[in-house]
């Protein structure tokens, strides 16, 4: 295993390598770390900072600069300082701020675990990144004892939903008033690894840096709209960047207000963005929460007409939740990114959602982005490639996984694994996961053009295509679909429904029936489990 030494050596060399290959340096030590909290505390301290509405707690700039003073009063008198890392294992509360910005002060690095995995799984995540302490939810606490056991976690420290006699409230109360130090740290110092979610082989520890946080703010900020009174909705895990930073930390950043949910639940979340007195502007979630709430009975008569922004990523949505949304007069804005990059890169103007819908917009002001061909060259105007990111907003490695940088990486080029096209006015449309496409007869398939399709049937409540091996074809199209309850429909329906709507190539070959998708926390279809059940399984098709 790499040593921290040995890891900081390998970033600034890669670092150095990528600024090698581009006309301007993609380091930035000499830009200090700010403290975005430390400033709108004093700037503005009574606006409203956080609305945990999980436990009904609200909080200040100024309530919470004086958590974030006492955390990071009490990471220094456990050893804590900087480079050292601090886990977290717990649903959506104000605790996440707490520990990120007090991280930030010591010079600490966040690492946040998923809470849906196995205690197996989040072993090797431990065991990799070596966190001295581990926050952890009350109801997480045989699954951290037992890691402490396994891993040797220094210290544990329990979140008991915010009572006052929480060992995590304790402990803030025992340091209230004392001042936790402040690291001086430069935008490439490390704030958050966050760990990919392992779709192939382990699960790598993307390094995030305070200046990709900072970066983000920005990239973000400006064409969403966010500032002083934004009031955003947070539904999507906080352990995950699409919750952490769309648009979580730019709103702190701007002095906005972030409304945190414990966990997503479709009727709760639109009771929310119904209400007045909420005032949400701006939520951002992957399609699947915008296909369950438009899929519940209260969709049709929730008042919508204070969303600003409902912003969609992580994964290919579907025109008809896209359209369903629109006939609501709300535009769901597409966008692009990654873990890897902080994660904006690409944003789609809400000027222009209705006329470009189904793009994920154009590249944002500091990111650069392009679709390369197998030669490695441009591709031209509707050409299908590998989309190709570079900037200040890109992660500079994986932690101890030097083999995983070099791999991810083309110069300066962080290589996406996703396929995707420029049209002729520069809008980027993202066609799906190059490791999600099958080759079918000697033609590239992409699933989410057929899954688009399939979502046309009202029958159907979740779609997934994957290929299944043919011994005529190489590969064919398996349709794996959850239905709407009290329906039913059969392959020839299928079949019919696409026949016109589809090349021959293209349509499905066959479909099974499952109850629910299988996803992980965010809410993507776990494609690698549809495999492991009827391609590695060999499992009977039900059609």
């Amino acid at each position: 295993m790499t040593t921290p030494a040995a890891q900081s050596e390998f970033v600034a060399d890669r670092t150095k390598a990528a600024s090698l290959t581009s006309s301007r340096p993609t380091g930035h030590g000499s830009v200090p770390a700010y403290d975005w909290i430390a400033h709108h505390s004093a700037q503005r301290p009574n606006k409203e900072a956080i609305r945990d509405l999980g436990s009904g707690r609200t909080f200040t700039y100024a309530e919470l600069d004086r958590r974030i003073d006492a955390m990071a009063a009490h990471l220094a008198s456990i050893g804590i300082g900087r480079g050292d890392r601090v886990g977290v294992l717990a649903q959506n509360g104000v605790e996440y701020f707490d520990i990120q910005f007090a991280c930030a002060r010591r010079g600490a690095i966040c690492v946040l675990l998923n809470s849906r995995l196995t205690v197996t799984e989040l072993e090797y995540i431990i065991n990799d990144s070596s966190p001295i302490l581990l926050v952890h939810d009350l109801s997480f606490a045989d699954a951290a004892q037992e890691l402490q056991r396994l891993c040797s976690i220094g210290e544990l420290l329990a979140i008991d939903g915010g009572t006052p006699d929480s060992p995590y409230e304790k402990v803030l109360a025992r340091f209230d008033g004392e001042d936790g130090g402040r690291a001086d740290l430069t935008h490439d110092d490390l704030i958050t690894i966050m760990y990919t979610s392992g779709t192939t082989g382990l699960p790598k520890g993307a390094m995030i840096t305070h200046g990709m946080n900072f970066w983000n703010a920005i990239n973000l900020g400006i064409p969403g709209g966010i500032g002083l009174d934004t009031v955003h909705l947070n539904v999507l895990p906080l352990f995950h960047t699409g919750g952490l930073n769309c648009y979580s930390n730019p709103v702190l950043h701007a002095g906005g207000t972030v409304v945190i949910v414990k966990a997503f639940d479709p009727g709760e979340t639109l009771s929310v963005l119904g209400d007045p007195a909420q005032g949400i502007t701006h939520i951002f979630a992957v399609p699947a929460p915008y296909q369950f709430m438009m899929q519940h009975p209260d969709f049709a008569d929730t008042d919508l007409s204070r969303l600003r922004v409902a912003g969609v990523g992580g994964a290919p949505c579907a025109l008809t939740i896209m359209e369903t949304w629109f006939e609501r007069g709300v535009p769901l804005v597409q966008g692009f990114g990654m873990t890897e990059t902080s994660p904006a890169c690409i944003f789609l103007d809400p000027g222009d959602a209705l006329r470009k819908i189904g793009s994920t917009g154009k590249v944002l002001l500091h990111t650069e982005a392009r679709v390369v061909n197998d030669n490695g060259g441009d591709c031209g105007p509707d050409e299908i490639g590998e989309l190709w990111v570079a900037g200040p907003n890109i992660t500079p490695g994986y932690w101890n996984r030097p083999d995983a940088t070099i791999a991810a990486f083309e110069g300066r080029w962080l290589k996406t694994g996703d396929a995707a096209r420029i049209d002729d006015e520069g809008f980027f449309f993202i066609v799906d996961r190059w490791k999600d496409m099958y080759i079918s007869g000697g033609e590239n398939v992409y699933p989410a053009e057929i899954e688009n399709v399939l979502y046309q049937l009202p029958e159907v409540a979740e779609a997934a295509i994957i290929g299944v091996p043919n011994d005529k074809w190489g590969e064919v199209g398996l349709a794996v679909i959850a239905l709407k309850p009290g329906a039913t429909l059969d392959r020839s329906t299928v079949i019919e429904h696409c026949v016109t709507r589809l090349a021959k190539f293209k349509i499905p070959n066959d479909i099974a029936i499952v109850e629910a998708l299988p996803r992980n926390a965010t809410g993507k279809v776990l494609k690698r489990e549809l495999r492991t059940q009827f391609v590695d399984a060999d499992a009977p098709m039900i059609s």
